[in-house]
């Protein structure tokens, strides 16, 4: 496999894209007394105006750089300044540590302690850093640190998942943790030149991709016991826990794929890109719904549809990990998945009135009400898909979503 040479793109229509949904979060995110508002009605008004959200207040903040960084507009800057204080002094709880996982109305309504959070803050801290706003290199050592005493298991070389307030780790064990702190540890490294951050993303990657999934045919499976062995019925049909859903997630499966792209960009290493083709490519052949298009939100380990239901972060992450493995390996059959499902994105995920895409669409792309139906929505994979698009050199078709790449199969 050779990559796809690309010629330099202007990136107006993709940029347009992460103004126009920016235009929807700001200013009316902007709580003055501190943080973002998290949840909103269809018109834009508040919906929520207490709650607070650690991974909503760390993603709010991830947006506004990544807004700031491709269109260079102060008040995006202004905007994660304002959601970094908020998270140093109302998230962050100095003794005995960590980062309350719920705020209510400015006060702790759950203290418990969430690797996933961690990951999300992390990010936030990274970003900010890595687009000049703010040098937060003490935030990400203090971040490592918490990570390092609490939730780090050497012997597994991977990360515990929840602790209490007063940091009892719980016996669960997941991988959704592990790999957005690939991710943020792939944002650290980038934004301060610290070798460990790399180090270990790539370690969590191995140990995912490679080991955990030996388990599971070669894909990732969601739910573990405290020794890192597959717990097959862990919140089997039960589909409240939006963090931890049973079944195998193929958006999941693609976020690793991305991971493993991004990871072999900087340290190559020879299995990542053979293992980001297999994963990506089983999972869009799994998920794939023939009849209505877009990909389900989980199958079962047989690879039989087990929530059929649409959800927008799976479209968003496949649609751009496709251009990303075409960009790198020319291969016609990734564009096309790549226009296949820009194009499905654009029919059914994008709201006209908003720019936003809806959170989630029943199986046949019909309209799925959600009590306050923005609530907890940041748009965080959209925009992440997009700026993910633009570093990669990725043409932008003149519509609102790209629905192909520059490279040439």
């Amino acid at each position: 496999m050779t990559r796809a040479e690309l010629p330099p793109q202007p990136m107006t229509c993709l940029k347009g894209e992460i103004e126009r949904i920016m235009s929807f979060y700001h200013p009316r995110c902007i709580d003055p007394a501190g943080g973002y508002f998290q949840f909103f009605n269809p018109d834009g008004s508040v919906h929520d105006a207490g709650t607070r959200h650690l991974v909503s207040s760390a993603r709010m903040s991830f947006n506004h750089a990544v807004a700031f960084e491709h269109l260079q507009q102060a008040q995006h800057a202004d905007a994660v300044r304002h959601g970094l204080t908020f998270l140093r002094r109302a998230h962050r709880r100095p003794r005995p540590g960590g980062y309350a996982w719920i705020l209510r109305d400015g006060r702790i309504h759950d203290a418990s302690n969430h690797c996933y959070g961690l990951a999300f803050v992390m990010l936030a801290y990274a970003k900010a850093m890595a687009v000049g706003i703010e040098d937060t290199r003490a935030d990400l050592a203090d971040t490592w640190n918490l990570l390092e005493a609490h939730f780090w298991e050497p012997r597994h070389g991977l990360y515990a998942d929840e602790a209490t307030a007063d940091w009892v780790v719980s016996p669960y064990r997941g991988q959704n943790a592990n790999m957005h702190l690939c991710e943020a540890f792939i944002a650290a490294w980038r934004a301060s030149g610290e070798s460990r951050f790399l180090d270990r993303a790539a370690l969590l990657a191995h140990n995912m991709v490679l080991r955990q999934a030996e388990q599971c045919r070669g894909q990732i499976w969601e739910h573990y016991r405290r020794d890192w062995h597959i717990d097959w019925d862990y919140n089997r049909n039960d589909r409240s826990n939006i963090f931890r859903p049973w079944g195998l997630q193929p958006g999941h499966q693609i976020e690793w794929a991305k991971l493993l792209l991004q990871l072999d960009r900087h340290a190559p290493e020879a299995w990542r890109l053979e293992r980001a083709c297999r994963l990506f490519t089983t999972a869009v052949e799994l998920a794939w719904d023939p009849l209505h298009g877009g990909l389900i939100y989980g199958y079962d380990p047989d690879g039989k549809p087990y929530d059929c239901d649409k959800y927008s972060w799976v479209q968003a992450e496949a649609m751009t990990t496709a251009a990303l493995l075409h960009v790198r390996t020319g291969e016609s059959a990734f564009g096309d998945w790549h226009e296949r499902i820009a194009a499905y994105c654009r029919q059914n995920f994008v709201d006209p009135a908003t720019g936003c895409w809806y959170r989630i669409r029943h199986p046949d792309n019909s309209e799925k009400p959600e009590p306050g139906a923005f609530s907890g929505l940041t748009d965080y994979h959209t925009l992440s898909a997009y700026s993910d698009l633009i570093q990669s050199g990725c043409e932008p078709a003149g519509t609102d979503i790209p629905i192909k790449t520059g490279a040439k199969p």
